[in-house]
């Protein structure tokens, strides 16, 4: 059947043909069920013949798709619509009692929530975890049962966990994580015999990439770099619509690339790491380092000091804006991104660090404009529904493959405000 120029570009995908089978009607069955249900989730609610002409595809090949859909519970048909004349249409959309239960885990604390399929939050609520390992995961392990039992109405797909550090996709163990010290503990399984669900695990900058590409209709991405800032420095890579996890999934740490041979110690063990002078806690350090006899905890406190006009924390706040700029020459040297994604702490000032992040780095840029700089709101919630969407990719069958887990999709409008600088 023959298909736009422009669909076409919208359903393509890229295949490793080492380990792919071109031929595999299996796999042609999963690329279909991608297309159908990316259509239906943008789209809905929307009818079988609508996401047939949308596609492409058969409309035999739809249904037989939409029914499987149905049947795992992913979509529920809804009321019919009038027509001027034929059969009357039966609206389908995600099914919003499919929810999912979602971990963001920090260096001290974990936010735990319910997330449906739309992205809509359900129920949150926050736990310290600053004991250790065993601990934390059993109060997180609580506070999941505790939401679970709110919500007895509602189905429980599995649970999705963002993490401070580096997953090993294939046995989905924590592998790195400097600020956390959780490695050797096996969270995954701890919550599955705790729960009953399926765990899905990666870091938060991978999941905060799949978050804008699942939930956000802010435009199509192809080349991209996502950063997350807050108490540590990571980052995702997207390039030609596929989302980078490298050898063990240890790819993106530019935060741990040393950017001052002298300067602090980072808990990876090197000195003058980028997230040393980028991070939230950098900021605190060089906030203290200007007023010793005060106390500042909390980088929210920070900048609620720089709104009264305090000069050292606005000074420290623009120090790090710079230092943030100096980190992204080696993004953009690296990897030369069309755009890069901002997430975490970072965002709640962007207004102040945005235009000064901007104005640095197109005075480092080794040739041409700057990527566009894009703040995609707050970051507690980006990385929530980031665990939502691991869940979502590995267990719907859409992007099953790893290596290609995320394909370019032009998307419509903005579901939040973010802020650009171009």
């Amino acid at each position: 059947m023959k298909i736009s120029r422009d669909r076409e570009r919208e359903t393509k995908r890229r295949f490793d043909l080492h380990t792919e089978d071109p031929a595999s009607s299996e796999l042609a069955r999963d690329i279909n069920r991608d297309i159908v249900l990316e259509l239906l989730r943008r789209r809905q609610p929307i009818a079988r013949v609508d996401l047939a002409r949308l596609s492409g595809l058969q409309r035999s090949t739809v249904s037989l798709i939409v029914e499987q859909l149905i049947e795992e519970r992913w979509i529920v048909e809804g009321a019919t619509v009038r027509t001027a004349r034929g059969r009357r249409p039966t609206m389908l959309s995600l099914n919003a009692d499919l929810v999912i239960l979602v971990v963001d885990v920090r260096p001290n604390h974990a936010v735990c929530a319910v997330v449906d399929l739309n992205g809509h939050f359900l129920s949150r609520e926050s736990v310290p975890i600053a004991a250790g390992a065993e601990v934390g995961v059993a109060r997180i392990a609580e506070v999941l049962l505790r939401l679970r039992a709110g919500l007895e109405r509602k189905s429980f797909e599995g649970i999705g966990v963002s993490l401070p550090g580096r997953v090993e996709p294939e046995t989905q163990q924590l592998l790195w994580a400097p600020n956390l010290k959780w490695q050797g503990y096996d969270i995954k399984a701890a919550l599955e015999e705790r729960l009953g669900l399926q765990v899905e695990m990666d870091n938060a900058a991978n999941s905060c990439m799949l978050s804008e590409l699942w939930f956000s209709r802010q435009g199509s991405l192809r080349n991209a770099v996502l950063v997350t800032i807050s108490e540590g420095v990571g980052a995702a890579v997207l390039a030609n619509g596929q989302l980078l996890t490298g050898e063990r999934g240890m790819a993106g740490e530019f935060g741990h690339i040393p950017v001052d041979p002298a300067g602090p110690l980072c808990n990876c063990g090197e000195r003058g790491c980028w997230e040393m002078f980028a991070s939230t806690r950098a900021v605190l350090r060089n906030y203290a380092e200007r007023e010793p006899g005060k106390l500042i905890t909390s980088f929210t406190a920070l900048m609620s000091l720089a709104d009264q006009g305090d000069s050292h924390a606005i000074a420290a706040l623009e120090q790090q804006a710079v230092w943030i700029a100096r980190g992204l020459r080696m993004v953009t040297a690296a990897l030369s991104p069309e755009c890069i994604l901002f997430a975490g702490d970072i965002t709640a000032c962007w207004q102040r660090s945005g235009s000064i992040i901007q104005r640095e780095l197109a005075a480092r840029m080794l040739t041409g404009k700057p990527p566009a700089l894009i703040a995609i709101g707050d970051g507690e919630m980006a990385r929530l529904r980031g665990a939502a969407a691991l869940v979502l990719q590995r267990h719907s069958g859409y992007h099953r493959s790893t290596a290609s887990s995320s394909r370019s999709v032009q998307r419509d409008h903005a579901d939040e405000p973010h802020e650009v600088f171009a």
